[in-house]
């Protein structure tokens, strides 16, 4: 009974001993098919000719579209609230009246202006433009 046993053991070894080989000859080839050779880049340095600080030709952005939207005011409610809301009701804002409204340029205040009307269509008079150092400090 017990050389079965041994038996049992040594066919259990073997198997085991197999297993444990075949794991390791499927590991060298995987790390074989993940080595991925060095990428190679195209040079970044500037071979146009002229001087790196010169101005870039803005004629290629000139046609892209941007959203420009004025805002007369925020405010907060709950939601409670909000669902409350219905033909006449009233919702108080931040700002008062005859304030300048902010013009944004793709969510960015690029202005404040004052509301006309012209050919009876809403238009804005830009009253204040902020500079671009100034919109490069409230990005900080």
């Amino acid at each position: 009974m017990s050389e079965e046993i041994e038996n049992q053991e040594a066919d259990a070894g073997d198997d085991w001993a197999a297993a444990m080989a075949e794991q390791a000859d499927s590991e060298a080839v995987a790390k074989e098919d993940a080595e991925v050779p060095a990428a190679e880049f195209d040079s970044l340095e500037d071979t146009s000719g002229g001087p790196a600080g010169e101005e870039a030709n803005l004629d290629v952005i000139l046609d892209i579209p941007v959203t420009i939207s004025m805002e007369i005011g925020r405010t907060k409610l709950s939601i409670r609230n909000l669902l409350q809301l219905n033909q006449g009701s009233v919702v108080e804002l931040d700002r008062l009246a005859g304030e300048p409204m902010d013009v944004l340029v793709n969510g960015t205040l690029v202005a404040h202006g004052e509301v006309v009307v012209v050919n009876e269509k809403f238009g804005i008079r830009l009253t204040d433009v902020i500079s671009p150092a100034e919109r490069v400090k409230k990005l900080k």
